[in-house]
C-alpha cells in the first residue's frame, strides 16, 4: 500500500494580492505620455478624493494610526487616464478592483498613501496648479494633516486633538456629511463611498471594448 504524507507545504501564500487581479503598477511599469496639468487638476476637482482615516492599532503608543489617503477610482476601461495621470504627478499606483459581488464594472484605482510622496510630489504640483472647487477646501486640510504627521505633531495630544478636528471638517463638507467630536470605538472611522451608476446590466459579464 501507498503511504501518503502528511506533511503540509511550507511555501507561504501572500493573502495580501487576490491571484484573480492584476498586481499594482507604477510609473516604472508605465509608458504614456503626460497630461496637461490643468486636465489634471479639473480630473482631481472632479473625481479625485482626500481622505483621513483613524483607525486602531495595538502596537502604537496613543493605540490609533492615522492614515492619509488621495485616490482616483475610475471604470477599468479608463485605466489609461490614470497611468497618464502617474505619469504627469510623479508618483503613486494603480490597483485593481473587483466588485463582482455588487455586479458592477471593474474598477481600476489611483492611489497615494505615503506621507513623504504627498509631500514632496502631490502637494507641490496641487500648490502651483489650484484646485478650484470645493475640493480645494478638503485639500487644504488634508495638507496640513500631513504635513503634521511628517513633523511628528500627532504624537502630542494637541496635535492629534487637532488632526481629529480637521479630519471632522473634511467629513461635514464630504457627500456623507458626519461630525466626530471623539475618535469611536470603531475599527475604523474611514467610510468608503460606492458609485452606484457602474452596476452592471442584469445579464452583462463583461464591459464594453
Amino acid at each position: 500500500m501507498q503511504e501518503v504524507s502528511s506533511v503540509r507545504s511550507t511555501k507561504k501564500v501572500d493573502k495580501r494580492f487576490n491571484p484573480k487581479l492584476a498586481l499594482p503598477i507604477g510609473k516604472e511599469q508605465i509608458q504614456r505620455e503626460k497630461l496637461h496639468p490643468q486636465y489634471v487638476v479639473g480630473f482631481i476637482d472632479g473625481e479625485g478624493s482626500f481622505s483621513i482615516s483613524i483607525g486602531k492599532h495595538k502596537t502604537l503608543r496613543r493605540g490609533y494610526e492615522v492614515r492619509p489617503e488621495f485616490e482616483i477610482e475610475l471604470r477599468k476601461d479608463d485605466q489609461e487616464i490614470l497611468e497618464r495621470i502617474v505619469v504627469t504627478i510623479g508618483t503613486g499606483r494603480i490597483y485593481d478592483c473587483s466588485y463582482d459581488r455588487y455586479g458592477w464594472y471593474p474598477h481600476a484605482k489611483y492611489k497615494i498613501t505615503s506621507i513623504w510622496k504627498l509631500k514632496e510630489l502631490l502637494f507641490p504640483f496641487l500648490d502651483k496648479y489650484r484646485l478650484q472647487a470645493k475640493k480645494a477646501k478638503m485639500y487644504e486640510r488634508f495638507r496640513i494633516i500631513v504635513l503634521m504627521l511628517c513633523n511628528k505633531e500627532h504624537l502630542s495630544d494637541a496635535g492629534f486633538a487637532k488632526i481629529v478636528r480637521l479630519r471632522d471638517e473634511m467629513r461635514a463638507m464630504g457627500k456623507k456629511a458626519k461630525t466626530y467630536a471623539t475618535v469611536s470605538n470603531s475599527e475604523t472611522l474611514l467610510e468608503t463611498a460606492r458609485v452606484r451608476e457602474n452596476r452592471l446590466p442584469r445579464g452583462v459579464e463583461t464591459f464594453d471594448k
